[in-house]
């Protein structure tokens, strides 16, 4: 059974930084492709970052890019997510998903997810 668990979320001021990490179990990590998407109140859920499943290749959404870096590794089953610079604009609820292959910024071709986490960023 897959699971994916996110982690590291929580209350900032603007300006400030937080790490999520997102711990995953049940799959070949090193086989895949992860992915971090948000979901603001009221707004659909977008693709923030991506990484392949080697680490050598990562994906940012220009809303984030310069700001958030993507990491993983793979011996501990972890990828991570470094937010610097947040923005009032940046809460949301966080989520990790993985699949199988390459990296992709669409939503719908990540089979795995986990339960999000709260990032909450007051101005």
């Amino acid at each position: 059974q897959v699971q994916l668990v996110e982690s590291g979320g929580g209350l900032v001021q603007a300006g400030g930084s937080l790490r999520l990490s997102c711990a995953a179990s049940g799959l070949t990590f090193s086989s895949y492709a992860m992915g971090w998407f948000r979901r603001a109140p009221g707004k659909e859920r977008e693709f923030v970052a991506g990484i392949s499943w080697g680490g050598v290749i990562t994906y940012y959404a220009d809303s984030v890019k310069g700001r958030f870096t993507i990491s993983r590794d793979n011996p501990k089953n972890t990828v991570y997510l470094q937010m610097n610079s947040l923005k009032p604009e940046d809460t949301a609820v966080y989520y990790c998903a993985a699949r199988s292959g390459v990296y992709s910024d669409h939503d719908a071709m990540y089979a795995y997810w986990g339960q999000g986490t709260q990032v909450t960023v007051s101005s």
